[in-house]
């Protein structure tokens, strides 16, 4: 144990007796405030030590104003444990120069709680193996309401409250809170500031305000910014997909500003809601309080009208058939299975996406690498090549065929010397027509035949072929000696 974390103090409590307590092992490094070391004196508490110094008195009377109007929070039992839901100051803490170096408060112990932030996510869920029953969240949501509304009714403000500010007990979903001494705390002689505010919680009409300015309607905001995630598997209230492809694509905090509130009674022009909200199946009168709560011109909830109507809900809720892990409220039914659903129909519609190859001009992406381009080329080359092949020797049998035509038909002479020369020029159409559909149809497998000079050339020999077998037919070249004579 190093000399620092020896160090004794003298603890001043509230009620004005005093008693020296000496610094165990440092547990936390702490943030921008102080760190956090076990009192050695007793286990139950631990103390608060303030890097600034220099804020020694400002400090005092804060911590003064906390001791003396502090907010009254039923016990917190179960199974006989005792839970500590928040780390109030418990005595303001002296060093033997008389300066205020911090103060005493409750032990937390955070390795059974987590971040309200971890209990919204279902993959985290899982990694954390956190229960997933629904009905854990409304219960948490209504401890935070419930705290809210104690420090609200002695006129303490949070200000920079936000799920990562909040931790939840694992087993139990009572809720922890730290760092109170960042609280906007009423006084008997004033107000004793806060000192941080964070985006995506700030209320609209507090966007030019500093953190020491808000009160009362910044923490109505972000309370109710926090249930509507709990109960909306994590999702922003003013979070949504633009309508607008070529929207600006704004902060979550410039949509609060613009009061683009996706999930109310009336749709937003600049964004629909996000796909795998649940906001549908809420009731009427969860739907009203978040319209209050996000809408311009409305009177926000207070935290007590919320703790009254999230204990409303955990007493009306109904077990989904489906999931037990499910509830529901209206007749709509589970919104939770309807958003599981629509999630597994995306994931496979993913899994298709990528089980299909992606082609670009008839090739596969995946092929387009430099060896299989030169591979391609190659094998592309030789087809080109057999094809040709193929062709002119196609082109030759069809000369043979039609030059020794007269010959084939030979046999068939008088039959078609019978038919005359009228049904003999329909044939001759017919054969024309013929081959003409031939080429067109192999156009597409032998690319020779696209050259327009070689199919007209190999047309006009079969009619020349042609002309001469029917004149060989008919002895015309007797008939025209008998005309001359």
């Amino acid at each position: 144990m190093t000399d620092s974390t020896r160090q004794t103090y003298n603890a001043i409590y509230g009620d004005g007796h005093f008693e020296k307590i000496c610094l165990g092992e440092l547990i936390n490094k702490g943030g921008a405030a102080g760190k956090i070391y076990l009192n050695a004196t007793n286990p139950g508490s631990v103390a608060k030590i303030f890097h600034n110094k220099n804020k020694s008195s400002t400090n005092r009377k804060k911590l003064e104003a906390m001791l003396l109007n502090r907010p009254v929070f039923p016990p917190a039992v179960k199974n006989g444990i005792e839970y500590v839901q928040i780390a109030w100051p418990d005595a303001v803490l002296e060093d033997e120069k008389g300066f205020c170096v911090g103060y005493l408060m409750p032990l937390i112990n955070m390795s059974e709680a987590v971040s309200l932030d971890h209990l919204m996510q279902k993959a985290i869920r899982k990694k954390l193996k956190l229960s997933e029953k629904y009905a854990y969240r409304i219960f948490a949501a209504y401890n935070v309401a419930s705290m809210v509304a104690a420090l609200h009714k002695c006129g303490h403000y949070i200000v920079d409250l936000k799920p990562s500010n909040v931790s939840v007990y694992k087993d139990t979903m009572m809720v922890a809170m730290v760092d109170c001494d960042g609280f906007s705390i009423k006084g008997d002689m004033g107000r004793y500031p806060a000192e941080f505010v964070s985006e995506e919680y700030i209320y609209p009409e507090g966007m030019d305000l500093s953190c020491e300015e808000m009160g009362e309607e910044q923490d109505k905001f972000a309370l109710a910014v926090m249930i509507f995630k709990l109960l909306n598997n994590g999702i922003h209230p003013f979070s949504g997909v633009p309508r607008k492809a070529d929207a600006e694509m704004l902060t979550i905090q410039n949509r609060i500003e613009q009061y683009h509130y996706a999930y109310g009674l009336w749709p937003d022009l600049y964004q629909a809601p996000h796909p795998y909200s649940i906001h549908e199946y809420f009731d009427k009168k969860t739907l009203e309080l978040f319209e209050r709560a996000f809408v311009k011109g409305q009177e926000r909830p207070s935290a007590k009208e919320w703790q009254e109507h999230l204990w409303h809900m955990m007493h009306s809720m109904k077990t989904c058939k489906k999931n037990p892990d499910h509830v529901y409220f209206t007749s709509k039914g589970c919104g939770l299975c309807v958003a599981e659903e629509k999630f597994r129909e995306t994931l496979n519609n993913v899994r298709k996406q990528r089980e299909t190859p992606q082609m670009i001009r008839g090739m596969e992406v995946a092929s387009l690498s430099v060896e299989n381009l030169k591979k391609n080329k190659e094998e592309k080359k030789q087809e080109d090549i057999k094809l040709k092949h193929i062709f002119w020797g196609s082109a030759a049998l069809y000369m043979l065929l039609f030059t020794f035509l007269f010959k084939i038909l030979e046999p068939a002479k008088k039959i078609i010397k019978d038919a005359g020369l009228g049904i003999q020029a329909i044939c001759i159409t017919l054969v024309m027509l013929g081959i003409n559909k031939l080429f067109a149809g192999y156009r597409d497998k032998l690319p020779m035949l696209n050259n327009r000079a070689i199919t007209q050339m190999l047309q006009v020999y079969a009619l020349i072929c042609i002309i001469i077998a029917l004149v060989f037919i008919n002895d015309m070249p007797q008939g025209l000696l008998s005309l001359a004579r």
